[in-house]
């Protein structure tokens, strides 16, 4: 068992900024696609990578990997814009045991019907509140910390005990 070094006054409020400012940053973002398009947070949050790759088609593992989603909730998540007719799956051509997803004519309009609206939310409640500088600064904080994020969640010696 490792002893907890807590965080100081500083550290605590610190973190507990981060987690608030994210968790308002998301919800206002969300809140804001779903009533000025329609899509929720997960649908544009796979319609994105979609709408960059070649001809709107990822195969589903990449496209899971782009989003940080386990195979369960991206299923989940395609399966709900299969419905609306956003997207569709198809057959991996070169390896029979994958699949592959790809963006419709609809999931085409929805996406480039709300993208502009969400870059200028993205815009008007994170980016036009810093300088140049601190956008550099805070995007090499971010780097940083991500870089010495463990890719095993279990990354402490005595985490199996």
């Amino acid at each position: 068992m490792v002893d907890a070094q807590w965080l100081d006054t500083r550290e605590a409020r610190l973190w507990q900024s981060y987690r608030d400012t994210y968790r308002e940053l998301m919800r206002a973002l969300e809140a804001r696609l779903i009533g000025n398009s329609g899509l929720s947070g997960a649908d544009y949050a796979l319609l994105h990578p979609l709408s960059e790759a070649e001809d709107g088609v990822l195969r589903t593992r990449d496209l899971g990997k782009s989003v940080g989603w386990e195979r369960s909730r991206l299923s989940h998540q395609v399966s709900r814009m299969e419905k609306r007719g956003l997207v569709c799956r198809e057959e991996c051509a070169s390896d029979a045991r994958g699949s592959m997803v790809r963006l419709t004519e609809l999931g085409w309009k929805a996406i480039d019907a709300a993208a502009p609206d969400h870059v200028a939310a993205v815009r008007g409640y994170f980016f036009d509140h810093l300088t140049e500088a601190e956008q550099t600064q805070l995007a090499g904080l971010l780097d940083r910390i991500a870089t010495n994020i463990p890719a095993d969640a279990c990354a402490t010696p005595d985490c199996d005990e």
